[in-house]
């Protein structure tokens, strides 16, 4: 094989493979529909024309008819004016239009035939067509179902990569990190806000009261220690009376002196 020959296969054969790439079936069945279509207007007028033929065949038949007659006619006239000369002539034409007459209507037969024949040709076509339209809607059905699942599958193995998903918590590691320097932000910005000594003694006082309860709920909790609401409760009298009750009297000391 030369050169020249295994560069035009070269070529042929990168040409077919891109036409192949470029063909979209959706475009090609419509197109194709369309010049279905096309040859079926075109058969039609074909159609049309035979049967206008066969119209005029059968027209110039019945004319001859109608001659045959009519020099039949003027023979018999001739006959009785005992012309049989003329008569003779008049046969003699009649006897051209019968073979005239024979031919077109052989002829009428023909073309007649040959119409039935076409129209049911253009029948067959014509349905040919509609299953080729209804084929048509068919595949491209399937095509853009085809389509849609391809590219549905090609999403999800998109999603499938883990490097979308690295990116994904990489992103939720900065906004994690940008939300805990804002915190630290407003906190540092707290603390630098006013008298700091004065700050950090009221934080101290907040912190030892709330130990504090917490500690007064936990023993009431466990029934070593009234409640804090209800010692509150108490009248200021009672409690002195409890209070007064843990201090020794002055007359048991005395006693106890003597």
């Amino acid at each position: 094989m030369g050169i020249f020959s295994r560069l035009g296969t070269l070529v042929k054969s990168n040409l077919n493979d891109l036409i192949s790439k470029a063909e979209d079936p959706q475009k090609m069945l419509n197109q194709l529909v369309a010049d279905m279509q096309s040859q079926l207007v075109e058969a039609k007028k074909q159609v049309a024309v035979s049967i206008a033929d066969q119209k005029r065949l059968e027209k110039q038949r019945d004319e001859q008819g109608e001659l045959v007659q009519e020099w039949e006619r003027k023979a018999m006239l001739a006959v009785r004016a005992s012309d049989d000369t003329l008569a003779r002539e008049a046969l003699k034409r009649k006897s051209e239009h019968e073979v005239q007459a024979a031919e077109f209507t052989k002829q009428a037969q023909l073309q007649k035939d040959a119409v039935e024949k076409l129209k049911e040709q253009l029948r067959t076509l014509n349905d040919k067509i509609e299953e080729a339209k209804r084929k048509k809607n068919i595949l491209i059905a399937r095509q853009k179902r085809a389509e849609a699942q391809k590219a549905i599958q090609d999403t999800m193995q998109g999603l499938s990569d883990t490097g979308a998903f690295d990116t994904f918590e990489r992103m939720a590691n900065r906004v994690d990190q940008i939300e805990a320097e804002a915190d630290a932000s407003v906190e540092l910005g707290n603390e630098l806000t006013g008298d700091t000594l004065q700050q950090k003694f009221k934080a101290l006082e907040s912190g030892s009261v709330g130990t504090d309860t917490a500690l007064a709920e936990l023993k009431a909790k466990m029934g070593l220690a009234p409640a804090p609401e209800a010692k509150a409760a108490l009248p200021a009298s009672t409690q002195v009376t409890q209070d007064e009750s843990k201090i020794p009297s002055v007359l048991t000391i005395e006693q106890r002196t003597k």
